[in-house]
């Protein structure tokens, strides 16, 4: 694997990370061994909290830091109902990078930059963008339309939404949204990006925690199996099943908040997700699905994607050198 401290990276900077691929921290699908797994390789593995009790998370993070000695983060949504507990627990083990999303980014930022803290918050548009950078995160993830879960309704795509985040803020931006290769590594950083942040590979690899079924159902994706739903609550993007049509048809019929949020119910994306009902759960997960051909480990997976963004790297300076 490369080292990137050669290249002066202000997110391995940052991170102290040997490349610039963050893992994203996704429900049901980013416990300890993916994290521990992502970080050993070279990246930043992170640790999803969103489906997690507090004893749970405090549980992955505990066995995370057994199982690496390197950097690794947690990510947690700011709306979950017990964040003041997941805020204590991050800085009662020593978590050293928290990734913020869904929510104000002021609300815990300077508490938690207080105690060591490097934080990075996800946004969907340079809007959201400058506020985060207005209430002094390290960094910015810039996640387009193409990512899987909850989307933005802006619905601004990735390699639109890069070059306009990168222009309105002075600190690092990860680029997030369909990223499945090197040469897309290869555009992000070409479009300002100081690193990138992967989902959907992660969600199929051998240390996810999702189910087998799940993974395979991945896998099997082709293109257009995935649509963004669920606009009048918060926009997500799902693979295409029984549920998806139940809600496409209310949707289509007029169906208002409250009818909406009695379908989705509670437990949802666990159902689909992690106990594999992959008819009536919410399967979460991005356009770059189509592109999975099969299930890898978390190492091999960075080293691929590293290796190709290496490698488009040495085609572009070959063939479009003109000093």
């Amino acid at each position: 694997m490369a080292n990137m401290n050669n290249y002066s990276n202000p997110i391995c900077k940052i991170f102290e990370t040997a490349i610039p691929i963050v893992q994203a921290g996704m429900v049901w699908c980013s416990g300890w061994e993916l994290a521990s797994a992502v970080s050993n390789a070279g990246g930043l593995g992170l640790i999803g909290s969103g489906s997690m009790h507090p004893a749970t998370l405090r549980m992955h993070i505990q066995k995370c830091k057994n199982a690496t000695s390197k950097p690794f983060g947690v990510n947690i949504p700011l709306l979950y109902p017990d964040i003041e507990k997941h805020i204590q627990i991050v800085i009662e083990e020593g978590v050293k990078i928290v990734f913020t999303s869904a929510g104000n980014p002021k609300t815990w930022t300077a508490s938690l930059q207080q105690h060591g803290i490097v934080v990075v918050h996800v946004v969907s548009s340079t809007k959201f963008a400058i506020k985060a950078q207005e209430a002094g995160v390290d960094a910015v993830v810039a996640e387009g339309f193409e990512a899987g879960g909850h989307n933005g309704r802006e619905e601004t795509t990735t390699f639109c939404l890069i070059p306009a985040v990168v222009r309105a803020v002075q600190i690092p931006v990860i680029a997030a949204g369909g990223i499945g290769s090197g040469d897309a590594i290869a555009a992000a950083f070409a479009l300002g990006a100081s690193a990138i942040q992967v989902g959907t590979l992660f969600a199929a690899s051998k240390e996810s925690s999702a189910h087998e079924q799940f993974k395979h159902t991945i896998v099997n994706a082709k293109e257009g199996d995935t649509a963004l739903v669920l606009k009048k609550l918060v926009p997500v993007r799902l693979l295409k099943n029984e549920f998806y049509e139940q809600i496409k048809y209310a949707e289509d019929e007029g169906a208002d908040t409250v009818v909406l949020q009695e379908m989705l119910g509670k437990g949802r994306s666990k159902l689909g997700i992690f106990e594999g009902n992959l008819e009536a759960g919410e399967l979460e997960i991005g356009q770059i699905a189509s592109a999975v051909a099969e299930i890898k480990s978390a190492k091999a997976i960075l080293n691929e994607l590293w290796n190709q963004f290496l490698n488009r790297q040495q085609h572009i300076k070959q063939h479009w050198d003109y000093t």
